[in-house]
């Protein structure tokens, strides 16, 4: 009978998705020793590096990447600071040093859900990147696999580190504005085609393609990118709203203090402005019913006009007449949450409340430490209260991204005449609509000759997170997919 190593099971175990968990469940001290492994850093991840390398008590010791030019880069880059620091292509050889106590991914989007229960499977804890998920069947696996093996996961949403923020929102849902009507939150955010292709392209001989690729589709590489332009096609991206909508809708369900998912999702939207090989829409509205007020997000991608260097600001005019203002004339972009009461709106990008005349009526300070220093507190304390957002927040805010994208996915070219027959009983819906036409146009775009695709109104039962009713084995469909072995996300974590 052939011996099978430790090594051998670890590695055999960690590739099925079964593996015992080694965790400290202790409360750790302040003095000791939290080591980090960083999986995917080409971009946002040298954020989470920078963030752990200025906290006592915590050492980067190892770096992930299946790109092998970034990942020597950034062993380089240890070495130049007298810091050692052990470099893996493979998640899954990874995980099986024992010398790592947390993860911290920014990896594409399709590997976070598998980075994360590989992670809790293996004992360690997770920092994982927005959209915590692909898809939403996803999200709901590292909830499972957190609880199931005692680790601590958060999302790394940040604008919940902001202690200005927190007494915001507190203030509202305190009813200081008088009852909430209706919330918005939005993303201008300027993007270039990302342009198109006659046929298959070379991958970088630097990137191990497999892994790579992981639990999405290998197939041929069919835009000029490999890096980044992954996050507009469907196979490996979320398109725009889950790029950056996380981060906004995350506030928006805080604010409204909504416990799952809302009870019904439309979208109306469309990639315009330019032919290129992107899927995903670049403009979009995603307007969702929750149980006390209706929250609408925006994304946009093109400049305030043709020819214009700077992003729209956000200005609308709400159902009641209300006119609400955010962000200013700039190329950077302007996101944030405003939300509407009945005696004033809160810009939560400034943190400015203001009356229905616009005066300003309170200010609150602004104050983060960052999303990695609450995540360090809650490895240390074994607390849950202490993450600052939870994977189960996390999941619940990215699933909206998902929900809008299934609308859209579903959804079919329409005139501006359907679409405003759908909506004409929803003034402020209606409102955001226009506004959306006025956009387009400013850059160019006729809806006559390029229509929006005008997504059905999908109806969620938030207990199952699946989708009821009408469209709704249609939108099923999409709440999974079909894994390539052997990086498949387990029914069972």
């Amino acid at each position: 009978m052939q011996r099978i190593t430790r090594r051998d099971f670890m590695s055999r175990s960690i590739t099925a998705g079964i593996v015992l968990a080694q965790p400290f469940s202790r409360a750790r001290g302040a003095n000791d020793e939290i080591r980090v492994a960083v999986v995917g850093f080409r971009g946002h991840g040298r954020t989470h590096i920078n963030a752990y390398l200025k906290m006592p008590g915590v050492r980067v010791v190892a770096l992930c990447d299946a790109d092998k030019d970034i990942l020597a880069r950034g062993v380089e880059q240890f070495k130049a600071r007298n810091q050692k620091v052990d470099a893996y292509v493979d998640i899954r050889r990874l995980l099986e040093d024992k010398n790592i106590d947390a993860v911290s991914t920014a990896t594409p989007n399709h590997w976070h859900s598998l980075v994360t229960v590989w992670a809790c499977q293996a004992g360690k804890d997770v920092c994982v990147e927005k959209p915590v998920s692909h898809n939403i069947f996803e999200g709901r696996k590292m909830v499972e696999a957190a609880r199931k093996y005692n680790r601590i996961v958060q999302a790394d949403l940040d604008l919940r580190s902001d202690e200005g923020l927190t007494e915001a929102v507190r203030s509202i849902r305190r009813g200081e504005l008088g009852k909430i009507l209706v919330v918005r939150g939005f993303c201008y955010k300027r993007r270039k085609s990302m342009g198109k292709v006659s046929g298959p392209q070379e991958v970088p001989e630097s990137v191990d393609y497999n892994l790579w690729c992981g639990p999405a589709p290998m197939g041929p590489l069919m835009r000029k990118n490999l890096h980044y332009d992954w996050h507009w096609v469907w196979a490996t991206g979320c398109g725009e709203i889950g790029n950056n909508g996380p981060h906004q809708l995350d506030v928006c369900r805080w604010v409204l203090g909504l416990p799952g998912l809302p009870k019904s999702v439309m979208s109306i939207g469309g990639r315009f402005g330019y032919d290129d090989d992107g899927e995903t829409p670049n403009t979009q509205i995603a307007m969702y019913d929750c149980e006390k007020a209706p929250i609408i997000y925006e994304t946009r991608v093109l400049p305030a006009k043709t020819g214009d260097s700077n992003m729209d600001i956000y200005h609308a005019r709400s159902g009641t007449g209300v006119e609400m203002r955010s962000g200013r004339p700039s190329p950077s972009p302007n996101t944030g949450v405003v939300v509407q009461c009945e005696n004033g709106y809160a810009d939560l990008a400034k943190l400015v409340f203001y009356d229905n005349k616009g005066k300003e009526i309170k200010r609150f300070e602004r104050n983060s430490p960052g999303p990695q220093a609450s995540f360090i507190k809650a490895v240390r304390s074994r607390k849950i209260s202490d993450i600052r957002t939870d994977i189960l927040q996390g999941h619940l805010s990215t699933a909206l991204c998902h929900m809008g994208n299934i609308s859209h996915r579903i959804g079919a070219e329409s005139s501006n005449e359907q679409i405003r027959e759908i909506i004409k009983g929803d003034k402020d819906s209606l409102e955001a609509f226009e506004r959306f036409e006025e956009h387009l146009a400013a850059n160019g775009v006729s809806l006559k000759k390029t229509p929006a695709v005008l997504g059905p109104w999908l109806r969620m039962d938030s207990s199952k997170e699946k989708f009821f009713g009408r469209f709704s084995e249609r939108a099923n469909r999409l709440l999974s997919r079909d894994y390539r072995k052997p990086f498949t996300v387990p029914e069972q974590v």
